[in-house]
C-alpha cells in the first residue's frame, strides 16, 4: 500500500473511531506543513488533514485540505479556504470560477467549511477496519494510485498559485519576526497545554469544534477567546503583530469592554509580544486585569516580569 494512502486510511479508520490524538501523523508532505484535527475535547462533525505553505496557517490561509464528513461518509479533497479570519490573497478566479463550492455540490447546508470548492469528491466505505474509495461522480473505485495522484495534482497546483509577488512596501522591516507573528497564533492553539496560558486558561470547545481561535465578534475577530480555570472569567488574548503598542492596547480593551457588556462578570486581557516594549508595558500597568507575555524565537512563552 501507498505510504500516502496509509495515513489517509489511518485518517479514516480514527474520525470513525473518534480518537482526537494527531501525533502519530507525519508534519510534512511534498514540502508542505502538514495538520490534521479530529477536534478539541470532543469529536468534530469535520476532521480535516490540511496542507499549508510557509505563510499560511488553519485560521489564516487557503490550502489544499480533506475534508472528511462523516455523518455522509463524504470525503471532500477541497481547495481550503480558512473561515476564521481572511488572508491576503485567496485561490485564482479560475478556480472560484469552474470549481463548485462545497455547500453548493452537496446540495444542501454544511456544517463547516461550505465556501470551499471541490476539487475531488470520494464515497469513503469502512469494513473489517478496511477502507475503500468511490469517485462520488463516476461511481467508480478509487485505486492507491488515483488517491495519491489528485493529492499531488491539487499540492502542485497550490504551490503555484502560492507564489504571488508581494508590494514590498507593504512588507514589515523585520520581517523575520513578523513572520514569526503569523505563525504564532496556530502554535499557542495547537500547544496550549504545553504553554502557561495553557496552566491557567480553558479553550472554548462545543460540540467538539474549538470556538476560542479568530473568535467572532461584531467588531472584529479576538486572536483567543479562553476562560480562568478557577473563576470561568473570559480572558481575551492579542497578539501584538503589525500593528503599534497604542493600537494593541486598544484593541484589546474594545474586545474586552465587547465581552463584558454580552456576558457580565470579570474580563481579563492578555497581550503576547516579540519583545519588550515600555509603552505596552507603561500601559498594562493602569489598565486593570491585563498581563503581558513575552514569546522567544523558538516560539515558547515567558510571562514578563520586570
Amino acid at each position: 500500500m501507498a505510504a500516502w494512502q496509509t495515513t489517509l486510511n489511518t485518517f479514516i479508520l480514527q474520525a470513525k473511531a473518534g480518537g482526537l490524538k494527531t501525533s502519530n501523523y507525519p508534519k510534512e508532505f511534498e514540502e508542505l506543513r502538514l495538520r490534521v484535527s479530529f477536534g478539541m475535547g470532543a469529536p468534530s462533525r469535520i476532521p480535516w488533514i490540511a496542507f499549508l505553505a510557509p505563510e499560511m496557517n488553519v485560521s489564516s490561509g487557503y490550502y489544499p485540505v480533506y475534508l472528511y464528513y462523516k455523518d455522509l461518509d463524504i470525503l471532500i479533497l477541497a481547495y481550503g479556504i480558512s473561515e476564521t479570519y481572511t488572508f491576503a490573497f485567496t485561490w485564482p478566479d479560475e478556480i472560484s470560477g469552474l470549481r463548485p463550492k462545497i455547500s453548493t455540490y452537496l446540495n444542501k447546508k454544511v456544517a463547516r467549511y461550505g465556501d470551499s470548492f471541490v476539487f475531488k469528491a470520494y464515497k469513503v466505505d469502512v469494513s473489517d477496519k478496511k477502507v475503500s474509495y468511490t469517485n462520488l461522480d463516476s461511481n467508480l473505485n478509487i485505486s492507491e494510485d488515483d488517491i495519491e495522484s489528485d493529492l499531488k495534482n491539487i499540492i502542485e497546483y497550490y504551490k503555484k498559485a502560492v507564489q504571488i509577488p508581494l508590494n514590498p512596501a507593504t512588507l514589515e522591516t523585520t520581517q523575520g519576526l513578523f513572520y514569526m507573528e503569523k505563525q504564532l497564533e496556530d502554535f499557542i492553539i495547537h500547544n496550549w497545554e504545553n504553554t502557561d496560558l495553557g496552566k491557567k486558561y480553558n479553550l472554548i470547545i462545543e460540540e467538539g469544534e474549538l470556538l476560542s481561535q479568530q473568535y467572532r465578534t461584531e467588531i472584529g475577530p479576538i486572536d483567543i477567546l479562553a476562560r480562568d480555570k478557577k473563576t470561568n472569567d473570559y480572558v481575551v488574548i492579542e497578539l501584538k503583530k503589525d500593528q503599534t503598542s497604542d493600537d494593541t492596547i486598544g484593541q484589546l480593551t474594545r474586545y474586552m469592554g465587547w465581552v463584558k457588556q454580552k456576558w457580565g462578570g470579570d474580563v481579563k486581557g492578555v497581550i503576547i509580544a516579540g519583545n519588550y516594549d515600555r509603552r505596552l508595558d507603561l500601559a498594562q500597568t493602569v489598565v486593570p486585569g491585563v498581563e503581558l507575555f513575552i514569546y522567544e524565537v523558538d516560539f515558547k512563552l515567558r510571562k514578563f516580569i520586570k
